[in-house]
């Protein structure tokens, strides 16, 4: 599933053909992605302005001049897809290409928009297990998908002071709490590994275990991370793709994750080990993680 780094890499690639402009058209080929969309989904959205595009946790939010957001989920395999209308176009740093003959008709092509920028937006999902909805902006957090996530990573209130908290008397392992995402949204099992073996503690450690000294360079190490990641587009391991339909390159950077039996890129002669947390695969060294 995408995690924060290429949620937000998506929400980049496409706030420069959506942010101030008008859904000019909505078709959807289907009528239902992991569950169904609301009642007259194309005609809430068509003619509206896109008044701002955000990202919370792992959905990207268009806000809607109704007052209404409209809201994205990538789910598993989910891509969104964009096209310039006419001629490839370069808007900042980003290249889009025309639209291919068929763009927007194919088999797992769900949900197409048309902007006024002028651009195609394609979503395409071959799991179906993406998500498109509406929810009031007004009240956002008070949805069931919002209503019990907890803080932005990359946000101001995340700090030690809130990390501190947050994990006072866990007696989960680390990798576990910092997973929850009722205590910091938007974090998966790839940048969890990567950042606690930046800060070099152990995926094993109780999280209300951790020494204090412990939490800045963590803390430090999980915003460093999804920064990196972010600036190399996301990590592509199987579906995920920006906008523009280009890989993410981070793959390229982990230090730990998917590197099971190979030496530690710290140079400290150890070998990186997998094991199985609540049913996910952590990776980690056990001579520079304590």
């Amino acid at each position: 599933m995408p995690e924060l780094p290429e949620v937000e890499t998506v929400r980049l690639g496409l706030q420069p053909v959506l942010e101030g402009y008008v859904l000019t058209d909505v078709v959807t080929r289907r009528g239902d992605l992991r569950v169904p969309f609301p009642l007259d989904f194309a005609g809430r959205t068509k003619g509206r302005k896109v008044t701002l595009l955000r990202r919370r946790a792992k959905y990207i939010l268009a806000d809607l001049d109704s007052g209404e957001s409209l809201v994205i989920h990538l789910g598993m395999s989910g891509r969104m897809s964009v096209y310039s209308s006419g001629k490839q176009r370069r808007i900042g740093s980003y290249v889009y290409d025309k639209a291919p003959e068929g763009a927007g008709n194919g088999k797992h092509d769900h949900v197409v928009f048309e902007t006024d920028a002028p651009a195609r937006i394609v979503f395409n999902d071959h799991r179906r297990f993406g998500l498109m909805t509406l929810v009031d902006t007004e009240r956002l957090e008070e949805d069931k998908l919002f209503k019990d996530l907890g803080i932005e990573p990359l946000s101001p209130g995340f700090n030690t002071a809130y990390l501190a908290k947050a994990l006072d008397g866990k007696k989960t392992p680390i990798k576990s709490a910092l997973l929850d995402q009722r205590l910091i949204a938007g974090l998966g099992n790839i940048y969890v590994c990567e950042a606690l073996f930046r800060a070099g503690i152990s995926p094993k450690r109780l999280a209300g275990a951790i020494k204090k000294e412990k939490l800045p360079p963590l803390l430090a190490a999980i915003k460093k991370v999804l920064k990196d990641a972010i600036a190399a587009g996301g990590s592509t391991l199987r579906d995920h793709a920006q906008a523009t339909g280009d890989p993410g390159n981070f793959q390229h950077h982990f230090l730990v994750y998917g590197r099971e039996g190979k030496p530690c890129k710290l140079g400290c002669k150890g070998t990186v080990k997998r094991i199985v947390q609540a049913g996910r695969s952590t990776f980690y060294c056990p001579k520079c993680q304590s």
